[in-house]
């Protein structure tokens, strides 16, 4: 089995479950140590108050062939992440791909509700949670990575620079939040750039993680059962896919010409030809910008 990072050690922050799982999870599977960390133990739940653990992904990272290493860490906290890059310093002397994916939005956030009906508090911790962690964990992680050319940073977001950049994303605070985390890839690329290191905004498409497929009352193999009452979840994907997207960042030695860029699941599976667990390539984004918002019937021909 090819091992492409073997030798290399990356942290996922926010690898309970979903897209975060995915990444850390295919990591492992190109050989990589790979530090995963969330609020959510096998001792203790988050507010998710959802069965993912951390534990739960060190274990499948390392049945797919890397080293998972479980580190409970609330990234609000700034001397728990200085508490966590310490004992990577310590144990591995580098850090190689910090992927910051850390979120828990879901259960803050109110769809229907506009900036001045939104509950205030609930939004406000939306935002440190999918902001401010994001910036505590690069000010501590980012001088052990760059202590090696080559370094790696993937903000995890939703939605494209492009798409963003034209659509309203479901209310004031998932949009701020959004569009906070791709300038922040784009601002840190200008920072790490001249100094060896490439940062990138990543998006997944349609995940099929844990929550969604239990808002559709589907499993992962049976998800197509979703698609009567939601056909255009024709077009989603697994966390692996997002997954394999990070992993073919991470094994480039030409990663650099992505600095600054706004990248997805989608498009990078199309450069560096990697396929979903199914064996196929969806699109999602572009699907999306032409035939659901284009207002046609569901239909993934030529985007999977």
């Amino acid at each position: 089995m090819s091992a492409p990072l073997k030798g290399k050690v990356a942290l996922v922050a926010g690898a309970t479950r979903g897209a975060g799982r995915g990444m850390a999870v295919e990591l492992g599977a190109a050989g990589a140590t790979v530090y995963v960390t969330g609020r959510s133990t096998r001792a203790r739940r988050s507010e998710y108050d959802r069965p993912e653990t951390i534990e739960d992904t060190a274990d499948l990272v390392t049945e797919a062939g890397g080293q998972g290493i479980a580190v409970p860490t609330d990234h609000l906290d700034p001397a728990q992440v200085r508490a966590l890059v310490d004992r990577i310093a310590d144990e591995q002397g580098r850090l190689d791909v910090l992927v910051n994916d850390i979120w828990g939005g879901e259960k803050l956030f109110e769809w229907e509700s506009r900036l001045w009906e939104h509950d205030l508090d609930n939004g406000l911790r939306l935002l440190r949670l999918a902001v401010e962690t994001h910036a505590i964990t690069s000010h501590h992680a980012l001088p052990l990575l760059l202590r090696n050319p080559g370094g790696l940073v993937v903000e995890v977001t939703d939605g494209t620079a492009d798409y963003n950049g034209d659509h309203y994303r479901v209310n004031f605070f998932y949009d701020l939040a959004k569009a906070s985390v791709l300038r922040m890839a784009f601002a840190l690329a200008h920072e790490l750039g001249p100094r060896g290191a490439t940062a990138v905004a990543l998006t997944p498409g349609w995940l099929r993680s844990e929550i969604m497929l239990e808002t559709y009352g589907v499993r992962e193999d049976n998800w197509r059962d979703a698609l009567e009452r939601v056909p255009h979840f024709a077009i989603s994907e697994t966390p692996r896919y997002v997954g394999r997207a990070v992993a073919a960042l991470a094994a480039d030695p030409d990663v650099a010409r992505w600095n600054g860029r706004s990248l997805s699941s989608g498009g990078l599976a199309q450069e560096y030809g990697f396929t979903d667990l199914d064996g196929s390539r969806p699109d999602a984004w572009r699907y999306l910008v032409e035939v659901q918002d284009a207002g046609k019937p569901a239909d993934t021909t030529g985007y999977r």
